[in-house]
């Protein structure tokens, strides 16, 4: 018999699992997340798990690891600061599908060259004007090349990589190893996205497998991808983009393999996020149209996951504006001011104690900074390093800034990840009413008291006192989540209702169907499948859920680590797509990495590109440790009715090589 380890870094939490010949839990374990470092909460929560169990590192086949990482960077914003090289396309492009927000004032240049859709040069790739451009970049961690149609013909990409490989010696990122789809301006995007992560990713990484190491695991680390499956350390490193839902993506396989559930909804609530997926004949399907995380639509391939910035740390926000005032949640995380005073409390609790004294409420009440150690600070602008020099340990925000613009810096200092905001979230809501006792229940019950005595609209306090507050906020959190459900299932309803499914869910008649209309209509409304609900807070809020949904809530147990569970249950799969159009008649092209080739027969030139499509998944999936494998590939074959007779449009194949991770077997 030998075990397994599954790891996933939370918002909040670590989780560790081990898993016996793929069919028992046989320990869990949880540490707090370290976000300064991520690898020590990794090594705290694997050392709890193996002590829980009794067994020994040694005895560990292979590890994995799930992770939040990638997802909340780009919800929140954060990542290196990069370069990207924008082959073929005109300044207009860059409007397009997001790149000019996702650059956020990081250089960019539009180069002449790039090909046509027959794989034909477009124009010269202007050599001479990169090489001037490159001179003028500093502090580029990594850089993003997309070229025009480079699916088709990969060679302008391939030479500005080369080229900047050896000019900078920083990692590259080409558009066309992320996705062998068209439309270049979501191509660049994606290949953006994945060059503002590898640093983020590959300092976790290498950090956790030092960490597993010093621990005596010789076992190799595998990482969980978008949609589910395992792929190796190496390829994380060189395309993290793919990791993107990577810990929702664990959740979804491990509530299948929890409950045996075929039809439901999973819905993962985090310390940063909550995402949902449907889970049909008992595997989550893939989106169509690439993974959405935030504002950003990439091309990569992972669960059709809705994912929204609400979990059980998200930022509490006061509706000043109109008579009932209220709390709205999200979309950013704040470390709860329970758990900071846990960790500091001599830097809390007596500056929570002097703003209780004080007559007036103030917006920047009970809300701290802290600074993030071994972060790379480089390229900030002056008044933004500033700030940054202020905060030398656990802060109240009103003793570190000192203008408004200033409160614009602090922003841009924790979307890079230098700084931590500390603020009052749902946990400290769920501290205050007894539902959690983890952190520091006297901080969380002083900073509500604080929140509470902020003015509404009609001048009245939001709250009378600190558990009225509390119990307000986790209304809220259950408001927010059951609109996120409802979206979900409105989205995936068959046949599909006029409207988006967010206006459709807050639409008067649904929110009346919810709650039993009863007049000259009756009106009812629910979800008519269960719900599972993971994660460690469900416990505390989806009872609720279910109940204002009117719909089986199934909280399994391991409920709370069931991201590490998917983490070490999953199949390494390997897909390699390509190709075959037809420039002209009796002509049919193979696209590949080496650039077309042309065949005289369409059969054989799909045969052709399934060879190489197959022999590259398998070699892959191999590479990435998987045995007993399984390839197959599919065609997807356009026609035309031309004169009465079919015409070859084009064919994409894609190959998939499928098989169990490889594992260790245990010393005798």
């Amino acid at each position: 018999m030998s075990l397994a380890l599954g790891v996933d870094t939370g918002g909040t939490y670590t989780d560790a699992v081990l898993v016996r010949d793929q069919q028992e839990v046989v320990a869990s374990a949880k540490a707090l997340t370290t976000r300064h470092d991520l690898a020590e909460g990794i090594g705290n929560a694997v050392a709890a798990v193996i002590a829980q169990s009794g067994s020994t590192p040694e005895e560990i086949g292979l590890a994995a690891l799930s992770t939040t990482l990638a997802t909340n960077a780009l919800v929140e914003g954060q990542g290196g600061r990069v370069a990207l090289v924008f082959i073929g396309f005109s300044e207009n492009d860059l409007d397009r599908h997001g790149l000019m927000e996702a650059l956020q004032g990081d250089p960019v240049l539009v180069l002449n060259g790039g090909h046509d859709h027959a794989g034909q040069e477009a124009q010269p790739l202007d050599h001479a004007g990169l090489s001037a451009w490159l001179e003028t970049v500093s502090g580029a961690s990594a850089f993003a090349v997309a070229a025009r149609f480079a699916t088709r013909n990969p060679s302008h990409e391939n030479a500005v990589a080369d080229a900047i490989a050896a000019a900078t010696g920083r990692p590259v990122s080409c558009s066309h190893h992320l996705s062998a789809k068209l439309n270049g301006p979501r191509r660049a995007l994606t290949a953006l996205l994945n060059a503002r992560l590898i640093g983020m990713i590959d300092r976790l990484i290498r950090r956790a497998q030092e960490k597993l190491q010093d621990l005596g695991i010789a076992a190799p680390l595998m990482v969980v991808r978008g949609d589910g499956a395992l792929i190796g350390a190496g390829m994380a490193r060189d395309r993290p983009i793919e990791t993107i839902l990577s810990g929702p993506a664990a959740s979804i396989v491990g509530a299948s393999w929890l409950t045996g559930a075929r039809e439901a909804l999973v819905s993962d609530i985090g310390g940063t996020t909550t995402d949902i997926a449907l889970l049909r004949d008992g595997r989550p399907s893939i989106d169509p149209d690439g993974a959405r995380v935030g504002a950003y639509r990439t091309m990569v391939e992972a669960v059709a996951m809705r994912t929204t910035g609400l979990g059980g740390d998200s930022e509490v926000h006061v509706k000043t504006e109109g008579l009932e005032g209220g709390v709205t949640l999200g979309p950013k995380r704040l470390l709860p001011v329970s758990l900071m005073a846990h960790e500091s409390p001599a830097a809390v609790l007596p500056v929570l104690d002097d703003q209780l004294r004080r007559a007036m409420p103030n917006e920047q009440d009970a809300r701290f900074v802290r600074r993030v150690a071994g972060q790379d600070a480089g390229g900030l602008a002056e008044r933004d390093r500033i700030v940054l020099d202020r905060v030398t340990g656990v802060h109240p925000i009103g003793d570190v800034l000192r203008t408004r613009l200033e409160g614009q810096s602090l922003r841009r200092l924790q979307d890079r990840g230098l700084v931590q905001i500390g603020g009052i979230t749902p946990s400290d809501a769920a501290h205050v009413l007894g539902h959690l006792e983890s952190w520091n229940r006297e901080a969380a019950d002083m900073a509500l008291q604080l929140m509470a005595r902020r003015r509404t609209g009609s001048g009245q306090r939001l709250a009378v006192d600190a558990g009225t507050l509390a119990k307000l906020i986790v209304d809220q959190l259950t408001r927010q989540t059951s609109f996120a459900l409802l979206e979900t299932a409105l989205s995936e309803e068959t046949p599909g209702f006029a409207g988006p499914p967010d206006t459709l869910a807050r639409h008067e008649l649904m929110q009346r169907a919810l709650f039993r209309h009863r007049g000259l209509l009756r009106l009812d409304a629910g979800l008519n499948i269960p719900v599972v609900g993971l994660g460690a807070s469900a416990a505390t809020y989806y009872p609720a859920v279910g109940r204002a949904l009117d719909c089986d809530m199934i909280l399994p147990e391991h409920a709370d680590v069931a991201n590490a569970v998917g983490a070490v249950v999953g199949r390494v799969t390997m897909r390699r797509s390509g190709v075959v159009t037809s420039p002209s008649e009796g002509l049919f092209r193979v696209h590949t990495e080496d650039g077309p080739r042309d065949f005289s027969d369409a059969e054989a030139a799909m045969t052709a590109l399934e060879e190489v499509l197959c022999h590259e998944a398998r070699q892959a999936a191999r590479a990435a440790g998987a045995i007993d494998l399984h390839v197959n590939c599919r065609r997807d074959i356009r026609h035309s009715p031309v004169e009465g007779r079919d015409v070859f449009i084009e064919a994409s194949i894609t190959a998939e090589a499928s098989g169990r991770p490889r594992i260790a077997a245990a010393p005798s």
